[in-house]
């Protein structure tokens, strides 16, 4: 009885490839002399029965020697040693399992007859005519190590040595191999055993028993044996020393075979992210080698998350050990995911129904943006096949050869590199590849920025890790230093040659070190940065950001200017905004589980007490200043704020725990209940017009005249790039009483610029973000340009129709600087204009005589009528330059005349010698456009006090 249960649990043991243990049948305390005789049965290949007595023989000498094991109860199970005669190996060539007897010493028990009758199929395949009790010992040995911590002990201290469950890891049988491996396995994960001191030669015998299961597909055995050799890498730092030296090659063949056994790739993904982030490092050779699998483990359909994981941090420590040397692996990440985004979505678009008319330009927007990926892709891929072979040399001609083959052979880098011409590489220097790289972020950016899927995909992507290395590294500066030395030490050996030989041509200006572009890295930040801001917003992305202390320290530096490489406004307000998503949690009535989203019935309840949340469409202006953070209820969060680097991760994640555990809304109430006297009771918010932007559009120019651009959509992008940007630098020092604000939405004049949302879908996106800022918690004063004026009338009527009743009723002043407040004379040019220009949906919308126009200024008109908010106009006196179209005759006109500009209530300022576009970008603080607002301010600030 007792060898049919082992037949049977044997037998099914090896055949299920899904269970790495089975369900012991051997008990808990077993006998220390059973244990010790499956030991020595295992070493040494077979047991002696006890001697006959004197005179009786060995069974009459037909060459099998009798071999046994007390298992239980004193029960031998009895096999053939390996010493067998030729002549009986051939002799049982011919038998089956059937034929042999176990003899048991309840010789008439009932057991009897099933034992004789027992059949191990498949185990007798590998036996070949051998002996059966070392598999029947290993089975005993994994059994009882199975059945209790007990046995694990009495196992480990009766094989100090280690010898036997070594000479199982090496036996040819494999189901030796595979109990052995289960013995290991139970052995190293049970903590409270002593590690043995031949881990490290079971290791190496492990690997190469999962390298001849792989071959076999054998995923049963594959699976538990790698098991134990991930416990015995995660255990012994001898390990880890040995497998880097040797077992670095065989782990990348299995990972190469058993692409689609995720069961066998997790150990073998967690095994070396084990070995190479710690002490020990690949080296570049082989991690280039490693990349062409790393990849496809973060990508590939048959991943899981331990393995996703794994590759992003063993990707990432690469990038840290080698830097500019692997710009193609970065590079070559970034293209994958846009690739594999991009292909989702598009996926995703032709299984779903038909858009709605109301979202025809959204959807044109979105499909504009997903084939721009595409494109953009494909750029990528080649800049990284073009730098790869450009790095490599001759090494990368020759195929597999070169350690990148593996890399460059992937999607979507295989087309480029087929494409290549070998015998002439094309020029590429660290300028382009940067460029590549900014274009690869700011199409991922925009197919993400409003979609949650995608955001969380790219997130599963490692995302994070790249964005990490964008904006704490300088890898594309470092390219482009190596690049300034190879031509410096080019020209100097140019030179030693002319001076050597007469008539040598001139040294060519490739040579030049000059000549090297510096990398638009500055760009890049940004861009990586805004990223970074838009998935701030997710829940996870803060538990990963948050305990990094010095991702943490670099986005508050940033924030305050104190990094020579942030000082963009936006790059700047990308840092303050992405620590306040995270440093703030979100109330229950907050955010969606997702991490994005509106309310979900409209409704300002759904923002009321929970913590802003800034998207990339929001800027704070002055992001060093202290009113740009959570509320301090805690002495840990105040000394944070202070000084991020002083402190652990431990302290840190206090610190987050506390900042998580208050409330961040900053409404009327909770200001009176928490006074912070860093906090300003007032907001203010600027909101641009056509082709204007977050930041230009409130640059001063030089003086009261446009540019001479003769394209109204240049306009507006080249006037005051370079000057002062007022609301930051004067108005923050004359009205500190104030947080300060500015919004981007995509506008544009014609559609050969691109598709832009009409003003309803603009006003309704800003409401929701506005909202979710917090930004109508307290008294509010826009300040617009141009269409900015009517988005932020639209606004407000959609506050009111939405029902979010902070905003529309803390709202206590609009600006408007040229404001067409009943349409434009842009839009009222005659049709052969239009069919030229193309106007965009939203130059539709500012015709004269609008009816739309009229409803939002009666609307307003209503406000200011019962005293709930004032008003400042601006008009223009001067003429902006106009053309017909790409090279027709070019005109002047007012795009805003007075009648237009001036809502009919309120105040109006005239502006002399001002046009369209400079009617919002003061000279100096003297100019009326500036010192009429500033005294509005100060005004309204009076009588809301």
């Amino acid at each position: 009885m007792l060898v049919a249960a082992i037949m049977d649990i044997v037998t099914s043991s090896c055949d299920n490839a899904e269970e790495v243990s089975f369900k012991p049948s051997l008990p808990g305390n077993a006998e220390i002399r059973d244990i010790a005789a499956a030991l020595e049965v295992i070493e040494d290949g077979g047991l002696h029965l006890d001697e006959p007595p004197e005179g009786e023989d060995d069974g009459g000498g037909s060459g099998r020697k009798g071999i046994g094991i007390k298992i239980l109860e004193g029960t031998p199970v009895l096999g053939l040693s390996r010493t067998n005669s030729d002549a009986c190996h051939e002799e049982l060539k011919h038998q089956t399992p059937k034929t042999l007897i176990y003899p048991n010493k309840y010789d008439n028990s009932p057991e009897q007859k099933n034992v004789s009758s027992a059949v191990v199929p498949g185990l007798w395949d590998d036996l070949h005519c051998e002996h059966v009790a070392v598999p029947f010992a290993t089975w005993a040995l994994a059994n009882w190590a199975t059945a209790s911590q007990l046995n694990r002990s009495r196992i480990q201290e009766l094989d100090r040595d280690g010898n036997a469950i070594m000479s199982a890891l090496m036996a040819p049988e494999r189901s030796v191999k595979w109990h052995a491996s289960l013995v290991v396995w139970l052995l190293l994960e049970d903590r409270n055993t002593p590690l043995n001191e031949s881990v490290s030669d079971w290791a190496s015998s492990l690997l190469s028993t999962i390298s001849q299961a792989c071959k076999h597909e054998d995923v049963s055995l594959a699976q538990v044996a790698s098991s134990a050799f991930l416990l015995s890498v995660e255990r012994s730092p001898g390990v880890q020393k040995v497998v880097m030296e040797k077992g670095v090659n065989p782990m990348r063949d299995i990972a190469k075979q058993m692409t689609k056994h995720k069961q066998v790739q997790e150990p073998m993904a967690k095994a070396l992210e084990l070995v190479c982030t710690g002490e020990l490092r690949l080296s570049l050779e082989e991690s280039q080698k490693w990349s062409g699998i790393l990849l496809p483990w973060v990508f590939g359909k048959f991943s899981s998350d331990t393995i996703r994981s794994s590759a992003i941090k063993i990707l990432s420590q690469i990038l840290e050990d080698y830097g500019p040397t692997c710009v193609p692996l970065s590079q070559g990440w970034l293209a994958m995911m846009l690739s594999e985004v991009q292909s989702s979505i598009k996926k995703s678009n032709d299984k779903g129904t038909n858009q709605p008319k109301s979202d025809n330009v959204k959807t044109l927007i979105n499909n504009a943006n997903i084939a721009s990926a595409a494109q953009v892709a494909n750029q990528l891929s080649s800049a990284v096949v073009n730098l790869a072979a450009k790095q490599l040399g001759n090494a990368s001609n020759s195929g597999d050869a070169s350690p990148l083959a593996d890399f460059l052979s992937l999607e979507p880098l295989a087309g480029p590199f087929r494409s290549l011409k070998k015998d002439n590489l094309p020029k590429l220097d660290a300028a382009d590849s940067a460029l590549a790289t900014l274009k690869g972020i700011k199409a991922l950016t925009e197919v993400c920025a409003e979609d949650s899927v995608c955001q969380d995909m790219i997130v599963d992507f490692g995302i994070l890790c790249l964005l990490r290395r964008f904006l704490l590294s300088d890898d594309y500066e470092k390219l482009a230093a190596i690049e300034a030395y190879d031509a410096s030490s080019r020209a100097h050996e140019g030179k030693e040659r002319i001076s050597n030989v007469d008539g040598e041509p001139a040294i060519s200006d490739v040579n030049d070190p000059a000549s090297v572009r510096v990398p638009p890295t500055a760009h890049i930040r940004k861009h990586a940065a805004r990223l970074l801001t838009i998935l701030s917003l997710l829940p996870r992305v803060k538990k990963v950001i948050t305990v990094d202390e010095t991702w943490c320290k670099w986005l508050d530096d940033c924030a305050n200017g104190r990094i020579p490489g942030c000082s963009d406004l936006k790059m700047q307000s990308y840092a303050r905004a992405a620590l306040l998503n995270m440093f703030c949690n979100d109330q229950p009535n907050g955010k969606s589980e997702s991490g994005r989203g509106g309310p979900s019935d409209g409704g300002v309840k759904n923002y009321r007490n929970s913590c802003p949340r800034y998207d990339d469409m929001i800027f704070l202006i002055n992001s060093h200043l202290p009113h740009w953070k959570c509320p301090k209820e805690t002495d840990q969060q105040e000394a944070f704020s202070k000084e991020i680097s002083l402190f652990t991760s431990t302290e840190m994640g206090d610190v987050i725990e506390s900042v998580n555990g208050s409330n961040c809304s900053i409404s009327n109430d909770s200001t009176k209940n928490n006074p912070d006297a860093d906090c300003p009771p007032l907001d203010i918010v600027f909101v641009h017009g056509l082709r204007g932007g977050p930041y230009k559009t409130w640059r001063i120019a030089e003086e009261k005249s446009s540019t001479s651009s003769p394209l109204v959509e240049k306009i507006d992008e080249e006037a005051g790039k370079l000057g002062t940007f007022w609301p930051g630098e004067w108005l923050s020092s004359d009205f500190p009483e104030a947080r300060m604000f500015t919004l981007k939405y995509k506008t544009n004049l014609t559609q050969w610029s691109g598709a832009s949302l009409p003003l309803q879908e603009v006003s309704s996106m800003l409401l929701e973000k506005l909202v979710a800022a917090g930004i109508g918690n307290r008294p509010v004063v826009f300040v617009t340009h141009s269409m900015g004026g009517l988005v932020v009338k639209q606004i407000l009527h959609k506050a009111k129709e939405e029902r979010f009743d902070n905003l529309m009723k803390n709202t206590i002043g609009i600006v408007f600087y040229s404001c067409p407040h009943f349409g434009s004379k842009l839009a009222d040019m005659p049709w052969r204009m239009g069919f030229v220009l193309r106007p965009a949906p939203t130059i539709g919308e500012l015709r004269s005589g609008s009816s739309r126009l009229i409803e939002l200024n009666d609307y307003i008109r209503h406000l200011h009528k019962k005293g709930l908010l004032d008003v400042l106009s601006f008009c223009e006196t001067k003429v902006t330059p106009i053309v017909e179209g790409y090279g027709g005759w070019a005109f002047r006109t007012e795009i805003v005349p007075i009648e237009s500009a001036y809502p009919g209530f309120g105040e109006l300022v005239v502006l002399e010698s001002t046009d369209h576009i400079n009617s919002c970008k003061p000279v100096s603080r003297l100019d009326p456009s500036y010192t009429e607002t500033l005294k509005f301010l100060q005004k309204l600030k009076a009588c809301h006090a």
